[in-house]
């Protein structure tokens, strides 16, 4: 990785974590001093998770770690819902490449195979939200827009807003493989929806699919375990 991905990274991670909690000031240069990279890959990560929405920059000069309401998630979950289900329906209206629909077959193939076993470990939870995402990319591609799968990524860089944001967290309740069940249930009927040039079906698949990122946020908002929950600290609950 480059040194600003490198730094974009651990500053994501350092932000999630807690390490940086809600409010506090990172300034540039205490930045690089505890990363031990150049200013400038520093500025270029520190924009980026502005863009982002994880801080924000200060009047006065450097920038603070947002917090964010249960209510601001919420937004840009449906957000990510309505962009997707417009890709979903574009590509279904204009007809999906044929490499990308055999290698999202796939992608769903691997994920059936995680989901296969009776009770899922960590690796597994891992091994799903890697596929998941993947999946989520190729959806983007068999629009066959880049600008469409550029709204995409934007959105799904929002805060918890991409679309294994919660797995993770929900990972250890005793729902946790069903959900995953179920989702994996939309990702096939969206993928068959497409196929078969059904738009209108394809759209309103990947809202309702959407909808099960909406329900993890509730349950772990309202969590005991809330505050143990890497970057669900940053989340403000309803009053």
């Amino acid at each position: 990785m480059s040194a600003q991905v490198r730094a974009q990274v651990r500053l994501r991670e350092l932000i999630l974590s807690g390490e940086l909690p809600p409010g506090s000031r990172v300034a540039e240069l205490a930045i690089v001093e505890r990363l031990g990279v150049s200013r400038t890959p520093i500025r270029a990560a520190l924009l980026r998770l502005e863009q982002e929405g994880l801080i924000e920059s200060l009047p006065g000069g450097g920038y603070a770690v947002r917090s964010f309401s249960e209510r601001d998630v919420s937004d840009a979950i449906e957000l990510r819902g309505t962009v997707e289900g417009l890709v979903a329906r574009t590509a279904a209206e204009r007809g999906a490449p044929a490499e990308v629909l055999d290698e999202a077959r796939a992608v769903l193939r691997d994920i059936d195979q995680v989901l296969a076993r009776a009770a899922l470990d960590d690796e597994s939870f891992s091994r799903y939200v890697e596929l998941n995402g993947r999946f989520h990319v190729l959806l983007g591609e068999l629009a066959a827009s880049p600008l469409l799968a550029r709204e995409m990524e934007r959105v799904a860089s929002l805060p918890f807003a991409s679309p294994s944001a919660f797995v993770i967290a929900q990972s250890n309740t005793p729902q946790a493989r069903d959900m995953l069940i179920v989702a994996q249930d939309h990702h096939w009927q969206v993928l068959a929806a497409i196929e078969a040039r059904e738009g209108s079906r394809a759209e309103a698949l990947m809202r309702e699919h959407s909808r099960i990122a909406q329900r993890n946020l509730r349950a772990v908002v309202q969590s005991q375990e809330h505050d143990r929950m890497p970057g669900v600290r940053l989340i403000r609950k309803r009053g």
